[in-house]
């Protein structure tokens, strides 16, 4: 698969590492299998130096550093180094042209040479560094605390910090050339990890690959979430427990903690770990606070821990016996079920901010509540809502993964729930329908506004 995307981000890593100013240090970091190596590479050169460090003790590490930097630095392997300090500044003192130096993995260096990140300290701010300094890590508990903890040495030292994220959607549908419901379909398993895109494109199709790298002792995301966690969380066992119940429909932290049997306010910290890493997800309706609202119910942000805690999981023991095509059917029976729930996420990221149907919208989240309706109350939700940058209009949607629909119906229905809103009464409503196919009664539609998958995936690209 082609390099896709990250144009921002090279362009970042290409200002800063420009040899005509001085030598800068620069952080990279992001949970794995988001391409974070592959992107470094592509700026380095052949004067550059470029190290993946491993779980090793220190002085092993020290060594097969030294071993790397004297390809370019013969007289490096002539020396003793004693510590960190000692081998970075006879490097320093070597230079004497500016390069960059990369180190991979930086989180195992630290791991068993806590006094690393003092090290680095001590030389950007004596400001002799000949050289660029890149710290690059998946580990993101580490990675975060170490940059952009006040109390830690690397505090406000970077000159560039860059948060590798998931690739957008519609990137995935340029790189496995698919058609627009089949971009969400894929997208709803791989979510936007450039790994995962690259094993998916081994396979035939999507089953294929589902079974290829998700069933069985030797497939190659048997055990990722695990691994995933152990770089972020240092363990497993709650974060894995915590997203299997929220996998499994508890979505409200009463009832989380009811299914762990523990008390609610002792799961606060790690379900905001969770969230913190982007692996989970808090909604909350539209218009109501984050700090204050307590109605907010937790969702699995990242589709491949979603479709593995949502089938893998369970499934485990029919897995381990070889009867796939049991959790196959499984798979079959709710996948529309499933993809919704993304499809309606992705809904709403591509709102949010971006312009549509002649007005910019701001956030876009869901909203359900209780409403007084002839006399009596009414309960009713809304896929998607958000307010127009002018606060004077108000974009209620409908989204459906479903077999044709009868949008005239629908839209009926979504028009009639928002007029019952209180705080809709002096808006100008804007109703919106999120079809995966076209309505039964397309020629009937004129005057409807209507998104479609192809439709969602370009609005993914960006500014529209």
């Amino acid at each position: 698969m082609d390099f896709l995307d990250r144009k921002e981000e090279l362009a970042e890593l290409r200002r800063v590492l420009n040899p005509d100013i001085p030598p800068r240090f620069v952080v990279v970091f992001g949970r794995r299998r988001l391409g974070k190596s592959t992107l470094v590479k592509k700026v380095l050169e052949k004067k550059d130096i470029y190290y993946m460090a491993g779980d090793f003790v220190e002085t092993v590490q020290r060594d097969m550093l030294k071993e790397q930097l004297a390809e370019k630095f013969p007289e490096i392997a002539l020396g003793e180094y004693h510590d960190w300090e000692d081998l970075l500044k006879m490097l320093n003192a070597l230079a004497d042209k500016q390069f960059t130096l990369c180190l991979d993995e930086f989180p195992y260096m630290v791991k068993h040479s806590p006094e690393l990140p003092s090290v680095i300290q001590r030389l950007v701010d004596s400001k002799t560094l000949k050289f660029n300094l890149i710290i690059c890590g998946s580990s993101q508990r580490m990675m975060q605390n170490m940059i952009l903890s006040q109390s830690e040495p690397l505090y406000g030292r970077a000159q560039a910090i860059i948060d590798v994220r998931p690739i957008p959607i519609s990137y995935l549908q340029e790189g496995l050339h698919l058609d627009p419901i089949a971009t969400v379909e894929e997208y709803s398993v791989w979510g936007g990890v450039p790994r995962y895109w690259e094993l998916r494109e081994e396979y035939g199709s999507l089953r294929e690959a589902i079974i290829g790298t998700m069933m069985g002792p030797t497939a190659v995301l048997n055990d990722e979430p695990k691994r995933l966690f152990l770089d972020d969380m240092g363990a497993t066992v709650q974060s894995e427990s915590l997203m299997s119940v929220v996998a499994a429909g508890a979505n409200r932290l009463s009832e989380i903690a009811s299914r762990m049997g523990r008390e609610a306010t002792s799961l606060s910290a790690p379900i905001d770990r969770l969230i913190q890493m982007n692996y989970l997800r808090r909604e909350i309706p539209f218009g109501d606070s984050p700090k204050k609202s307590k109605k907010g119910i937790y969702r699995i942000n990242d589709p491949l821990m979603d479709f593995y805690y949502t089938y893998i999981i369970p499934n485990m023991s029919s897995i381990g016996r070889g009867r796939n095509g049991f959790v196959l059917d499984q798979i079959e029976n709710s996948f529309s079920e499933y993809v919704g729930r993304h499809w309606e996420h992705l809904c709403r990221e591509a709102v949010s901010g971006n312009k549509a149907f002649g007005q910019r919208w701001g956030e876009s989240s869901r909203w359900w509540g209780t409403v007084k309706n002839d006399g009596g109350f009414r309960e009713m939700e809304f896929d998607v809502m958000a307010e127009s940058a002018d606060k004077k209009a108000l974009l209620v949607g409908e989204c459906k993964w479903t077999n044709p629909e009868i949008a005239s119906e629908l839209h009926r229905k979504l028009v009639e729930k928002a007029a019952a809103l209180p705080f809709a009464k002096d808006k100008e409503i804007v109703p919106v329908l999120f079809l995966k196919n076209r309505p039964k009664d397309e020629g009937l539609v004129s005057g409807i506004n209507i998104l479609y998958p192809e439709d969602i995936v370009r609005m993914a690209y960006g500014e529209q």
